[in-house]
This record gives structure tokens, C-alpha cells and sequence, in this order.
């Protein structure tokens, strides 16, 4: 029971803890898309898909928004809860 709080915890932590890491190593960062990176291709297909520009609401301009204003409360309490379950489940897999 132990194992599987300490994995919860640390799952959780490390779900929160990466998402801004990720994005920004992706190239969603603080000051917008970082130019040859993943994001920059991401934001291209995009573009040409809508024609030249990109759409409100897409899977691009979300990941920016994120990128630039960080995640909201609840998306880090979503994304703490899913974490914790995985690192309890894994820590039950290990015992």
C-alpha cells in the first residue's frame, strides 16, 4: 500500500512538472514558437491546411496559448490525478 501512495505522489508530481517542460522543448514557449522546431512544422501544416493561417481553437493555437499563459488549474489537477493513477498502478505492477 505504501509502494502504491509513494508511486501515486511521485506520478502525479512529475505529470505536472513535465507538461511545461515538454512544451517548451517541443517549442511552445513563453515567447512563441520557436523557429525549426517541432512546434514551427506543427504550426506549418496547420497553416496550409486552413489556407494560411491558423485556426482558433486548433491543436496548435491551444498548445501556444498553454505554451505562453501556462496550464490553468483544473488542466494541472487533471493532469496530477492521471499521473497519480499511473504511478500507483505501476507501483503495484513492481510489487
Amino acid at each position: 500500500m505504501w509502494g502504491e501512495m509513494l508511486g501515486a505522489a511521485i506520478g502525479g508530481v512529475v505529470a505536472v512538472a513535465a507538461a511545461p517542460v515538454v512544451l517548451s522543448a517541443v517549442g511552445f514557449t513563453g515567447s512563441g514558437i520557436a523557429a525549426a522546431s517541432i512546434a514551427a512544422k506543427m504550426m506549418s501544416a496547420a497553416a496550409v491546411a486552413n489556407g494560411g493561417g491558423v485556426a482558433a481553437g486548433s491543436l496548435v493555437a491551444t498548445l501556444q496559448s498553454i505554451g505562453v499563459l501556462g496550464l490553468s488549474t483544473s488542466t494541472n489537477i487533471i493532469l496530477g490525478s492521471v499521473g497519480a493513477a499511473i504511478g500507483a498502478a505501476g507501483a503495484s505492477e513492481v510489487s
